[in-house]
């Protein structure tokens, strides 16, 4: 058989050539790829080329470099060298001495020398300060003149430079040698040839230059292979071909349905495509000329020419809305942009984002609509939420009966506007507080009517709207106010209000904004159900402590008193305060605090004040009080254990103190309260010890203890509850500190002045507790006015005791009660010799419009009133003594007790007495 012809494809076309069979033509095949990459009209072999040129520089200027750094080296290290051996020998101890000798040349050249040789230097010279050589390494120099300037070096610098010399580049330091004073006692120099120090450079060079003939091997492999596999991804493509798929390229450009522009970095148009010409409109010559020179709208010729990425930006191009991406491409800062149309999917996107706009302004709604239990507060978050985002003006009304917190009729009735919000505050619509009533025909009333919300697109053209107010109606309109949605508010079926948007910069409300409107409106209408629903049980709640709260306080003449309550801001809470006239014009002062807040704390704390006064009118000590209030609030607390109530089991505090004006003496008693302050006449400030016993309802039985005080006239008792020293994050110390400070600015201050001084300062921030402050200035009755007697236990004293208090009675004026009075005395003062038990005493107090007839003795017998039979012979005194008396009681004391009368001094008695004994006959 005879030898077969080897075939290999070349070519795109599947033409087949003979290849040459053998090593030969292997070898040959080669040689012609190495010749290809040699060639230079071919881009492998230019590709190869500029990289041999570019490794060769890269390697040449890394030798020259490397050579010219390691001579820098070397002069700077040889500078070094000088200006170290220069300042050590300097520095060598004996230098200085040395040079300040008889004969500095014999003391200095051995030592010079010596330095030469072991540091390797060319030279180590001693100079005098005025420049004469003392040493040298030829002997023949020494004392010779140095020309040279050595002045920074005398003035403490060293002087170094570089020169010259008949041995190559040489460097020299000078220095200067000075003596313990300071002076400048002589120079060194020290010279170094530049060719003694060590070149690391000049030892390597065969080494940097056989590295560099790697390289430069190592680089013309590298370009080899990168121009080999070039002309292998051209797949050997000829010139023709490269053009036929140009065109290929470039009808693929033009028949896509994208516009396509490119630009060169100077911003000149080099290729547009026909969509790119239809959706811009250009000119048939577009290219080569400026963007700004096309007729695009001037934000787009800004984009093309700042060569900044962007995706996806709209722009308006006539009545097309295009997406422009833009990406700077080339060297040059060339940019290709490309266009798409995208107005109907604008179209779609923006109705999508209203709709995104609605929700989110439904979710906003539910998160700032009702953040308070305030009605007004509610409206006004309404109004706020949706100006200027779904209207321009907003406008809430609510009727009248749901802004007293009662429950809505039905019945229409008048509405009050309590919000209003707008885009600009001039609006010709009616303001908050405007009393309102909707005629029938009015949008408004047809949306209550129908519970619907009404939408009026043209405002000019609602007759009922306009037949409201035809004034006010002419104002909106003239404004600009076009369109209107009545919303009404509704919550459980009731009608609580309505809501009006109103729009004059936006577009007309249109019936897609009926469904927002009313979501709105209805989300509202809950939180002021809540909020009116609060305000009742609030409004309830307050009236019912002012209610057990005193309105007025009697008019005292032991004391005159300030007081203030302040409410908490989160409710009400059980903080009191009392002032009750006691017999003997003596008065009991109370501040009493409930623990926490609401109708129970209320209702707690008007049964407590309740029971102190009726314990007050047993005329009880401070102690027993207290300790009748422990068993009142123990007994609150197990009913309401046994109801199953146990939010409801409270605790309480009380301060009780009691005045008597006669002998200023003050007895005080507390149970878990804060103790009081006192303010002397002179304006210092006190808290007094006042013994504390647990709170009421947790004492548990145990005793209270009491204090007592005596008060001079003037004087003023501060009484309060915790809520106005104690505050979330201020300790009680800082309180107390705070009220002492208050008080002492209140010298001379009278106690409704003190009160207002003391809010003032403490309660700047305001206060999350109840207050309740009671301010007393204490007076003293008269000596003068009061009168006592002891009496012995004989009833023939009696007639005396009686003639004595008349004649009182006369000096004080008072002559025409004297037989009432006598009546009164000798009845008590018979009852206390005949049942009583020594010691036995009368007092008469005359105090303002009041005479006061106490007689004491020393059991403890309380006698009681009873009206006498007929027949009885006995038994009417205790009977007139109330008949004649405006009061009469009995107080116990730790000796006895103490029956005393109080008649009044408004109106003569004598008439009474007759009339009773007449009405008795």
């Amino acid at each position: 058989m005879g030898k077969l012809r080897q075939y290999v494809p070349v070519g795109r076309r599947g033409n087949r050539v003979p290849s040459e069979a053998g090593p030969e033509g292997q070898r040959g095949s080669a040689g012609r790829r190495v010749l290809s990459l040699l060639n230079p009209r071919s881009v492998a072999g230019q590709v190869f080329l500029l990289q041999l040129v570019v490794v060769l520089l890269l390697i040449v200027t890394a030798v020259v470099a490397l050579v010219i750094q390691d001579r820098n080296s070397a002069i700077q290290e040889a500078g070094d060298r000088s200006l170290v051996a220069a300042e050590s020998f300097a520095k060598a101890p004996g230098t200085a001495e040395a040079m300040q000798s008889d004969d500095p040349t014999a003391a200095l050249q051995p030592h010079a020398e010596a330095v030469r040789k072991k540091t390797g230097v060319d030279y180590v010279v001693a100079l005098s300060p005025y420049g004469f050589r003392w040493t040298h390494p030829d002997p023949d120099q020494i004392g010779e003149h140095v020309s040279a300037s050595y002045g920074e070096a005398l003035e403490g610098e060293p002087y170094q430079t570089t020169f010259d010399s008949s041995l190559g580049k040489a460097v020299d330091s000078t220095v200067a040698v000075f003596d313990e004073d300071g002076t400048a006692v002589g120079l060194v120099t020290v010279g170094v040839t530049v060719d003694k120090v060590t070149s690391v450079v000049q030892h390597q060079l065969p080494v940097l230059f056989a590295a560099g003939g790697v390289a430069l091997l190592l680089a013309a492999g590298g370009s080899a292979l990168v121009s080999g596999r070039l002309r292998r991804q051209t797949r050997g493509l000829l010139p023709v071909e490269m053009t036929r798929m140009y065109e290929h390229h470039d009808a693929v450009l033009h028949a896509v349905r994208e516009g396509v522009i490119i630009t060169d970095g100077d911003g000149k148009l080099l290729l547009v495509n026909d969509e790119a010409r239809r959706l811009l409109a250009l000119p048939p010559k577009a290219e080569g000329k400026p963007v700004t020179a096309l007729g695009l709208s001037p934000a787009l010729a800004r984009l093309l020419e700042s060569a900044r990425a962007v995706t996806d930006k709209v722009f308006l191009a006539g009545d097309l809305l295009l997406a422009v991406s833009l990406r700077p491409v080339g060297p040059k800062g060339g940019v290709v942009a490309t266009l798409r149309d995208t107005t109907e999917l604008r179209a779609l996107a923006g109705r999508a984002e209203v709709a995104g706009g609605r929700l989110q302004l439904l979710y906003e709604a539910s998160t700032r609509i009702g953040t308070t239990l305030d009605m007004k507060r509610t409206a006004e978050e309404l109004t706020e939420v949706v100006v200027p985002r779904f209207a321009d003006f907003a406008t809430v009304e609510l009727v009248e009966s749901v802004l007293l917190g009662d429950e809505p009729t039905g019945a229409r009735t008048e509405m009050r506007r309590i919000a209003a919000a707008g885009i600009r505050e001039e609006a010709p619509l009616n303001p908050v507080g405007t009393p309102l009533r909707y005629v029938s025909d009015n949008p408004v009333s047809v949306g209550m009517n129908t519970g619907r919300p009404v939408l009026v697109p043209h405002l000019a053209m609602a007759d009922g709207w306009r037949a409201q107010d035809p004034e006010q109606t002419r104002k909106v309109i003239e404004y600009g106010i076009h369109s209107m949605i009545s919303v009404p508010l509704q919550a459980r079926g009731q009608l609580l209000g309505v809501v009006e948007f109103w729009r004059s910069e936006q577009d007309p409300f249109e019936s897609d904004d009926l469904s927002p409107a009313e979501e709105l409106a209805t989300r509202a209408a809950v939180c002021i159900d809540n909020a009116r629903r609060y305000t009742r049980e609030h409004t309830t709640a307050v009236t019912l402590q002012r209610s057990l709260l005193p309105r007025t306080l009697p008019e005292l003449s032991a004391l005159e008193v300030g007081h203030r309550y302040l409410p908490a801001q989160a409710g009400v809470g059980g903080d009191w305060y009392d002032v009750i006239p006691l017999p003997g014009a003596r008065v009991a002062l109370v501040v009493g605090d409930v623990v926490g807040h609401g109708l129970h704390a209320a209702a707690t704390m008007g049964r407590l004040r309740t029971a102190v006064h009726n314990f007050a009118s047993l005329d009880l000590s401070p102690d027993e009080l207290l300790a009748h209030l422990d068993d009142v609030i123990t007994r609150i607390d197990q009913d309401a254990a046994a109801e199953g109530n146990t939010e409801a089991v409270t605790g309480a505090t009380c301060l009780y103190a009691v005045y008597d004006p006669v002998s200023g003496r003050c007895v005080l008693a507390r149970a878990g309260h804060p103790g009081p302050a006192l303010v002397s006449p002179d304006g210092s400030v006190t808290f007094p010890d006042i013994p504390v016993a647990p709170p009421l309802g947790v004492g548990g039985g145990l005793p209270v203890e009491t204090a007592e005080l005596r008060l001079a006239a003037d004087s003023r008792l501060v009484l309060y509850t915790d809520g106005l020293v104690e505050a979330r994050g201020r300790d009680i110390d800082i309180g107390l500190g705070m009220l002492r400070e208050a008080l002492l600015r209140t010298d001379g201050a009278t106690p409704d002045g003190t009160c207002r001084a003391v809010l003032d300062a403490m309660l700047r921030d305001g206060s999350s507790d109840d207050i309740a402050l009671l301010v007393a200035r204490t007076r003293l009755l008269d000596p003068d006015r009061v009168a006592e007697w002891e009496v012995p236990d004989d009833p023939a004293a009696v007639s005396r005791i009686r003639a004595e208090a008349t004649g009182r009675l006369e000096s004080w004026g008072l002559g025409e009660t004297a037989l009432t009075t006598e009546l009164i005395l000798s009845e008590l003062v018979t009852n206390a010799i005949r049942y009583g038990a020594s010691p036995i005493s009368l007092r008469l107090l005359h105090d303002g419009d009041s005479l006061i007839c106490e007689v004491g003795d020393g059991t403890s017998t309380s006698p009681h009133l009873r009206r006498a039979a007929i027949t009885d012979e006995g038994g009417r005194g205790l009977f007139l003594v109330a008949q004649l008396s405006r009061h009469w009681g009995t107080r116990y004391t730790d000796r006895g007790k103490i029956i005393w009368a109080e008649q009044s001094l408004d109106a003569g008695t004598t008439g009474g007495l007759g009339g009773l004994l007449m009405a008795d006959l």
